[in-house]
């Protein structure tokens, strides 16, 4: 049997961000994952905006891991076929691949990586024993599951998944590229909806090394005709939702494997066990669209990695009182919250058919349009690099404005 202080259970963004954060900090810890190197998997593929790019630098990470990235320092916003502004936006394209396997590189050798699945786990006010599929025991005083959307090792813990929004919507990821043309007139650009029927928010393009990526999202049924299509003829499939996008971008082609995935609302509850905390979308997961799923694994991996476990770990025992403070954070519960409203605003702005919803979108042009005039009337575009309030913030998969 081995033992630690504290034992991580998947080690995707979340759970290798705490295990860099804990090695770094000088405290026992061992993850748990069945891969060596993190395979690819269509999730996060940008960050950008300076709250979130905030809290991945509270972790202490961010400028090691953001040197392998793709920046680009200007967003283009447009709809109706037109610019409306060209923005300063400080913003990195980095697939999520890359994004784990750079932040695994921050772990200090002091950290012991088990490549495993863990297969159960017995929770205790005292220490944790974990199960692992290569037959080995680890016995810790905390254990951090990190293990994102696979419920199996929280089920037999009595933890329940609640799926408040199936389908909530739709991420689609696939690269761009301009014929005819050495590259597109944009550094980044994102393209929101001309019509709620569509029910497409936006397309977001950013630059990932040498070539553009473009994400697309989609409030539609699992099993809607378009998400074939997208697959099969996504270039007509593309102009047929957003016909003025063209007029912007030019002619294009899209090229390579179209991702398509469906994305959830869901919570957990009964999670409050003693030596046991979840984070990330293990606890709750959010909408891709709105661009604050990494903040919620940036702020629960800070607060728990800087503040809870060196609280807990200098005392003895690991009962529920000690986990109770880390799920009521007021700064974990206040971004719990604003990811939950802007799951649900965003989608009633983008799909809503009544006038209310109507003024809304219109408004929202008037913001764009009325900013970039003001870049205007200041005598020219924002200069690549510059930071404002005014960048995107990002998404899961990508950004929206």
């Amino acid at each position: 049997m081995k033992h630690t202080d504290v034992a991580i259970i998947g080690g995707g963004l979340a759970g290798s961000t705490a295990a860099a954060m804990l090695g770094r900090a000088g405290i026992a810890a061992i993850l748990v994952d069945p891969h060596v190197v993190y395979p690819p998997d269509f999730r996060i593929e940008k960050l950008a905006g300076p709250a979130q790019l905030g809290r991945f630098r509270a972790t202490g990470l961010a400028d090691s891991v953001l040197r392998k990235a793709t920046p680009s320092g200007q967003n283009w916003i447009a709809r109706f076929g037109y610019v409306l502004d060209k923005g300063p936006s400080e913003q990195y394209g980095l697939l999520y691949d890359l994004l784990v396997n750079a932040l695994r590189d921050e772990i200090p050798p002091g950290v012991e990586r088990i490549v495993a699945k863990a297969v159960a786990v017995t929770a205790s006010e005292d220490r944790q024993r974990i199960v692992l599929s290569n037959d080995q025991t680890i016995s810790a005083r905390l254990v951090v599951l990190a293990n994102g959307l696979n419920v199996g090792l929280r089920h037999g813990l009595g933890i329940v998944r609640r799926i408040e929004s199936a389908a909530h919507s739709i991420s689609i990821g696939f690269d761009i590229a301009p014929r005819g043309r050495a590259g597109f007139p944009f550094p980044a650009m994102t393209y929101f909806q001309e019509r709620a029927r569509a029910r497409i928010p936006y397309i977001s393009l950013f630059p990932l090394r040498d070539r553009m990526r473009a994400n697309l999202f989609a409030y539609r049924e699992v099993d809607d005709p378009w998400l074939r299509a997208i697959r099969r003829t996504p270039v007509e499939a593309l102009d047929a939702v957003l016909p003025g996008f063209r007029r912007v971008a030019g002619d294009y082609a899209i090229s390579g494997e179209v991702k398509v995935r469906p994305a959830d609302l869901a919570v957990s509850s009964g999670h409050q066990q003693p030596g046991l905390v979840l984070v990330g979308d293990a606890f709750r997961t959010t909408c891709p669209v709105t661009g604050t799923g990494s903040d919620k694994v940036f702020t629960d991996v800070e607060r728990l990695c800087n503040v809870y476990i060196p609280q807990w770990l200098a005392s003895q025992g690991m009962g529920e009182a000690k986990i109770a403070a880390f799920y009521a954070d007021p700064l974990k519960q206040a971004c719990d919250a604003w990811s939950m409203r802007k799951a649900w605003q965003f989608k009633s702005v983008s799909i809503g058919t009544g006038p209310y919803w109507l003024a809304q979108r219109w408004a929202r042009f008037g913001v764009s349009f009325g900013r970039g005039l003001k870049h205007r009337l200041a005598g020219a575009d924002a200069p690549a690099g510059a930071h404002s309030s005014s960048s995107s913030s990002s998404s899961s998969l990508s950004s929206s404005a």
